[in-house]
Parts: structure tokens; C-alpha cells; sequence
């Protein structure tokens, strides 16, 4: 899915972007539901007389706002029924954003996955927390990590898999990143690795690393840069490495550009800075004025933040490789 072609004219929407204050990237959070109850989240179960946007509209603001990468994502998309038509909506022909779903991959089937890759997904990123069953505990889904293996080994003799395995690092699975790198490595897909927020459950004492764990942390992520520079498979780049090391050391993060560089789209289709601090704005242009203008936020580093607000030089150097598929 991802030809020469494409991604030069992805490369050359994230120069314009850069310049004309579109967003890199879009999540479009199609529903808040979720069938899982992650430790590390705010969201889970479902959600009564949820407002939902059709897949028109989700497709009139994908040409509005003009993404490099439009990331599908909720709660969990796939309890979306209309998911395809949505996918289908956001394309644009021969101006197509790249589009990524994020799923826990519970209610993830062959059959589905080819559809939504016919539909026109480039990616699905699924959450990983643990290298084993630990990962059905965190999520509250039993037998999940086996359902994610049974799947995997479903689809191992497809050359273009189109999976990356997502993992939220925090204190409680820090010690096993090398492992989760080793077993994405096993099933020919890819391994990305992005930081905890306490924003979503204020639980800093459960998952943020602490300065004594900070030396081992270190070494973790050491392995973890040789393993990427001898196997290939874990996309995160040395650049997100460091930043996640100052991440965890300080505490804090700077010059936040949500509503710039990246923002939300809720089941609504109305906007918000991020997925962390949900407004009801109605177009880019609002929330530039009423939140980005004057946001002092801090208290994030989160994938989509990391990859968007880097530097345009920086930008295409970690992605173009990869076709944009960054988050």
C-alpha cells in the first residue's frame, strides 16, 4: 500500500502542513465505548446514547483538516459497524491521508481485517502491554494475548502485514519491552513504543517511573535501540528514545502544539485538543483561538505528540522511510 509515489506526496502534505498550521496528524475517536477496562485508562465499558457521527462527516472534516496520517481510534473502533464506510470516507484519491486504526484487536477477525484493508486501512496499531497473559489482566479481556497470537499466526504469510504493535510504557512493564520487541519480531510485524500519562487516571505512584528505577529504565531502552538497529522491526526512533527517557526523568513536557500539530475528532465530530482534554469546538480555526493560543499543558508525552511536534527536517527523516505510519 505504501509505493514510492505516495510517499512522496505524503512528505510533501507534511511540508505544507508545516507551514500553513494544518494538523500532521487527525484521530478521529469514532466512539468512547470500549469493551476493555485497561488499568492505565479512563475509558472502558459502554457508553449510553452516545452521539455518533456518520461516515460523511467524518470524511467532509478529513478533507477539511487534510492529515498526513489519519489515525482511527476511540475507545474501540471496531464496535463501530459503519467502520469501513468511515474508512472509505477519509480517503481522498491520490490525496489520501494515511490511515492507522487503533484496536485492542478483541473483536479483531480475519474477516474483518481484510475488509477494513480493502476499506483502505495502511495500518492497524494494537495494543500491547505484555509479552503473555499478564496483557489479558491489564486489559480486563480474558484470553486476549492468546487471541493476538492466534491472529498474528493467522496472517503470517502475508508479505505486507500492515500491524504494528503499540506498547504504553510504564513502571509496572518496563522490564519487558525487549520482549515484546522479540515476540513482534517473531511474527514479521512492527513494535512501537510510546509513554504513560497520568492525565487519564492520575496515577503517578502505579506507572511513572521513579528516579531509582530511571538507571535500569536506561539500560532497558539501550537494549532496546540495538535490538531496532539489528532486526529492523521496532519503529520507534532513537530521537522518541531519548525524549521518552527526559519524559520520565523530568516529568514534564513544554511547548505543547495540540490543536496544531495533532487533534481530535470525537464521535461527534466535534474538535478537542487531544484525546486528554475533550472540548467541543467546532473548527480548527476556534480552537487555535481558544486553546492552543493559551495552553500551558504539560503533563503529556504521548505518541501522537512526540511524532507531530518534532521538526520538519526530523519529521521526514524518522517517517518517510515508513510511509508515515509513525504513530
Amino acid at each position: 500500500m505504501n509505493s514510492f509515489k505516495r510517499t512522496i506526496r505524503l512528505a510533501k502534505r507534511g511540508a505544507k502542513n508545516y507551514l500553513t498550521k494544518k494538523p500532521f496528524c487527525v484521530s478521529f475517536e469514532v466512539t468512547y465505548a470500549c469493551n476493555a477496562r485497561c488499568k492505565h485508562c479512563h475509558l472502558g465499558g459502554a457508553i449510553e446514547n452516545e452521539i455518533r457521527a456518520s461516515a460523511t462527516r467524518f470524511g467532509e472534516l478529513a478533507r477539511i483538516l487534510k492529515p498526513v496520517v489519519a489515525q482511527i481510534s476511540g475507545g474501540e473502533p471496531l464496535l463501530r459497524k459503519d467502520l469501513e464506510d468511515i474508512v472509505k470516507a477519509i480517503q481522498v484519491p491520490q490525496r489520501d491521508p494515511f490511515i492507522v486504526l487503533t484496536t485492542n484487536a478483541a473483536l479483531l477477525t480475519r474477516k474483518r481485517y481484510d475488509s477494513l484493508r480493502a476499506a483502505g486501512v495502511d495500518e492497524f496499531s494494537i495494543s500491547f502491554d505484555y509479552p503473555d497473559e499478564r496483557h489479558d489482566e491489564f486489559r480486563t479481556i480474558p484470553g486476549l494475548f492468546k487471541k493476538i497470537e492466534s491472529f498474528l499466526e493467522d496472517i503470517k504469510d502475508l508479505e505486507d502485514k500492515g500491524i504494528t504493535l503499540s506498547c504504553v510504557v510504564h513502571r509496572q512493564n518496563f522490564r519487558e519491552l525487549l520482549k515484546m520487541a522479540q515476540f513482534a519480531n517473531k511474527w514479521g510485524v512492527g513494535m512501537n513504543f510510546s509513554t504513560y500519562t497520568w492525565l487519564r487516571t492520575n496515577k503517578k505512584d502505579d506507572f511513572m517511573i521513579t528516579k531509582e528505577e530511571m538507571p535500569e529504565f536506561k539500560e532497558k531502552i539501550k537494549e532496546l535501540i540495538e535490538f531496532k538497529r539489528a532486526n529492523g522491526t521496532v519503529f520507534t526512533s532513537e530521537y522518541n528514545f531519548s525524549k521518552m527517557i527526559e519524559w520520565f526523568e523530568v516529568q514534564k513536557m513544554d511547548n505543547c502544539m495540540a490543536g496544531q500539530r495533532f487533534l481530535i475528532v470525537g464521535p461527534d465530530c466535534t474538535l478537542s485538543p487531544c484525546g486528554l482534554i475533550l472540548k467541543n469546538y467546532k473548527n480548527q480555526k476556534e480552537l487555535l483561538e481558544n486553546f492552543t493560543k493559551t495552553n500551558t499543558c504539560n503533563s503529556c508525552f504521548t505518541s501522537i505528540r512526540v511524532n507531530s511536534e518534532k521538526d520538519i527536517s526530523r519529521l521526514l527523516k524518522d517517517n518517510i522511510r515508513k510511509g508515515f505510519g509513525f504513530l
